[in-house]
């Protein structure tokens, strides 16, 4: 029995059709995914359901009922939440100020502080979520401010959930967690709307598969049953060369960076490596285990870090993202939407930031050659967006994530600093990424890889550094096998 359905539901933005006369029935308490290319139309209608966007054409029908959301409220009245894959909350609050945040409860004209703590206590403990309420958000990690969330929407008597990319920014141990959680709501009679690129968790929790290509319903077909070959032809419309082969030998060149003794208090201990023309060095390790911060320090982010780098054998100090860039250094960082573009800017205008020494003449950018050259990076991504001149805050998250890799092609990047390069996007584009990763190495530049995917991560590294809580813990040779990387980042003997 359907609990919820869109009927032919069109949603357009400024030239881009986003959703054209899609129909989908969604039973009560089961989990039915929504999967695409990036860009095929998924959170778009994912936001419509949740009250976030108004369709331009067609309905929703909730328990038989024809319903206008005219806003998120709407949407959570009637009992429909949603939990976002970019995280909406309002860091400098507590827990529970965030949960009960637009239903404050009050006595009198004044804010009821203790029953405000003990509904979010309930909420929390509703879902088995161990979180202290008075906890400031922002300081949470990722994996538990998406509690929150769900804790939020089940706590406001959510029939149906919405999860938008929910373990984007998971560890896979997180993960794991999460897709148990969603068992549990199922058998509440919660029902689960999932949108996911990670086929692995599509078979593992999902009943039912529907399945957009440019903005129309390609089919909704049964989980059980259903190849991986025949999910991915669906959803790209052609075969999909398998990506995930190990890393053949690449003849490596001179070393490009070396890092000696590098460390940042309280972050990560003092690390050394090096880094070769042509090689891939893949970071492993749990989040938190100090990847990212490595990274960081590398390109100039972290003030604090002490040790010494080397840049083609030459000891340099690197200030800041500006003499990196200059020392031929590129990052393309875990967090695309705060540090990887300016979201206000057009596409074009973000694959040139680098380069703008390259574009200009006397202090002035030259548009046509600023033109010509973000033109080129855009076609080698595959952007789909309708021009150059697009606004980047439009575009899906995997779009977004391949002009970050975009305008690091276009500066010409000597070392790439790599951290979850695929992070939120299609399999299809995933494919195309690591291609790309490969082929730049081909060519004789080095990667420094950072990725939560053990498998891709495995793939394309020619050797891997594992992690954990922030000390080096082993260096392994090309294709050392999950187990083996799995226990030194456990701390597993």
């Amino acid at each position: 029995m359907s609990i919820l359905s869109v009927r032919h539901i069109g949603k357009r933005f400024p030239g881009v059709q986003a959703l054209n006369d899609v129909s989908i029935d969604i039973e009560a308490g089961t989990c039915h995914a929504l999967m695409g290319e990036n860009g095929a139309g998924k959170s778009t209608l994912g936001k419509i359901l949740a009250g976030l966007y108004q369709p331009d054409e067609g309905e929703i029908v909730l328990d038989g009922k024809t319903v206008h959301f005219h806003g998120p409220l709407d949407a959570v009245s009637a009992g429909v939440s949603m939990v976002h894959q970019e995280l909406l909350f309002a860091e400098n609050l507590t827990v529970a100020e965030n949960l009960c945040l637009g239903d404050l409860p009050r006595k009198g004209m004044w804010l009821d502080r203790n029953e405000m703590i003990r509904r979010a206590q309930q909420w929390l403990t509703s879902i088995g979520a161990a979180i202290d309420p008075m906890q400031v958000l922002g300081e949470l990690p990722i994996s538990k401010q998406q509690l929150v969330q769900i804790a939020g929407g089940i706590g406001r008597g959510a029939r149906v959930l919405i999860f938008d990319e929910p373990t984007s920014s998971l560890s896979q141990a997180e993960a794991l967690k999460l897709l148990d959680l969603i068992r549990e709501l199922k058998a509440k009679g919660v029902t689960c709307i999932y949108v996911s690129h990670r086929l692995e968790e599509i078979f593992a929790i999902c009943d039912r598969i529907s399945v957009l290509r440019d903005g129309k319903l390609v089919s909704t077909v049964e989980t059980k049953g259903l190849s991986r070959d025949e999910l991915v032809r669906m959803m790209i419309g052609r075969e999909l060369a398998e990506s995930l082969e190990a890393h053949s030998a690449t003849q490596l060149g001179e070393e490009l960076l070396r890092v000696e003794n590098l460390t940042s208090p309280g972050k990560f201990q003092p690390v050394s490596f090096s880094l070769r023309a042509g090689e891939i060095l893949g970071l492993a390790g749990l989040v938190g285990a100090g990847r990212t911060e490595i990274t960081e320090a590398i390109f100039g982010l972290d003030l604090e870090s002490t040790g010494e780098i080397y840049l083609k054998g030459l000891k340099t100090v690197v200030k800041g993202p500006i003499q990196a860039m200059g020392f031929g250094l590129g990052l393309v960082p875990e967090d695309r939407k705060h540090h990887g573009l300016v979201l206000s800017m057009t596409a074009k205008e973000n694959v040139s930031l680098p380069i703008l020494n390259r574009v200009a003449k006397l202090g002035w950018v030259e548009p046509q050659k600023e033109r010509s050259i973000a033109q080129k990076f855009f076609d080698k991504m595959r952007v789909k967006a309708p021009t150059i001149d697009s606004g980047t805050a439009g575009l899906s998250g995997g779009n977004q994530q391949k002009l970050v890799i975009a305008k690091w092609l276009a500066a010409e990047s000597d070392v790439l600093l790599v951290d979850e390069p695929t992070r939120g996007v299609d399999v299809g584009a995933k494919a195309e990424i690591h291609n790309l990763i490969r082929g730049l190495a081909a060519e004789g530049k080095a990667v420094l890889l950072v990725s939560s995917d053990l498998p891709e991560l495995l793939s394309l590294a020619t050797r891997v550094i594992v992690m954990r809580e922030g000390n080096m813990v082993g260096e392994l040779p090309a294709n050392p096998g999950e187990e083996s990387v799995m226990r030194l980042m456990a701390g597993v003997r």
